[in-house]
């Protein structure tokens, strides 16, 4: 087979596969435009039959009954507190405990790591009842605190981190490292850290993510009506025996504004590195 031949039969390949492709992105991307829909319309716009479709000119009015029914932006703030303060900590503790699974060998290694891919199996709620009543112990019920220890010890971060770091560090440059005189710490934070940022911006990603649109632990522990987080507050718009559905988009929509920014952050670090480690290893 000449080489045209070889360049003609990867053209459908390739065709296929961008339109494939190009229909992923449009099913990914339609529910975020159909909120955009929603929230510039009125909720009559929403149930005529067929639904309009088009972008409408009522957003600034849905945003102001928004701001008027619930306290938005001091919710947001509180958010913000949690999943910042929560992201920086996941991301240390960790990278901690997964570098120390890694590359450290030390009695119950493998029963401790088997025990927390088993946490990883359980569901959350599971976690509800005793996580309030250490939260009651300590007298941080209605508090902010409350959100952020709970998540800590991510089981999944520390798998993900586990992985990156057994696959991506090389033993011989810790050992080289020792042999130098760095402890642990040393390593850790001049060698380990540095070559695991892709997978830490993914885990950021994750992590503030998973802090931003915590629902039940939040609904569950915070008492104080002004220490609500964003979506507890965000359900609150749901009331009476007929719901705005064009308000609540519009709300859904103001609290999605730090979401995309946090992912184009951090985004663009994972495929910088990733692309990086692919370049060197090609």
């Amino acid at each position: 087979m000449t080489a045209t031949d070889t360049r003609r039969s990867r053209r459908p390949r390739g065709l296929t596969a961008h339109i494939v492709l190009i229909l992923a992105v449009l099913i990914s991307v339609f529910p975020f435009v159909w909120t955009i829909v929603m929230a510039t319309n009125t909720t009559q716009d929403i149930y005529k039959s067929p639904p309009k479709m088009t972008p409408g000119s009522h957003l600034l009015e849905n945003i102001r009954h928004v701001l008027d029914t619930i306290d938005f932006f001091g919710s947001m703030l509180n958010t913000v507190v949690v999943a910042c303060v929560t992201t920086v900590l996941v991301l240390f503790v960790d990278s901690l405990a997964a570098f120390t699974f890694a590359k450290f060998d030390f009695p119950g290694r493998r029963v401790l790591f088997a025990t927390l891919l088993g946490f990883m199996m359980l569901p959350l709620q599971l976690a509800v009842l005793p996580q309030f009543i250490l939260m009651s112990h300590l007298g941080w019920v209605g508090t902010l605190q409350a959100l952020i220890p709970p998540a800590l010890a991510n089981a999944f971060g520390i798998f993900w981190l586990h992985q990156y770091i057994e696959n991506g560090v090389p033993d011989e440059l810790l050992d080289a490292a020792r042999i130098d005189g760095a402890g642990f710490f040393r390593q850790y934070w001049n060698i380990v850290l540095p070559m695991i940022r892709p997978a830490l911006s993914f885990l950021a990603i994750y992590a503030f993510v998973g802090a931003w649109n915590d629902y039940i632990w939040p609904l569950v522990v915070l008492t104080d009506p002004g220490h609500l987080t964003l979506q507890v507050a965000l359900a609150q718009l749901h009331v009476g025996h007929t719901t705005d559905y064009s308000m609540v988009m519009a709300g859904v929509l103001m609290a999605s504004v730090p979401l995309v920014i946090v992912f184009t952050i951090f985004a663009r670090g994972f495929i910088a590195g990733a692309t990086e480690g692919a370049v060197q290893g090609s």
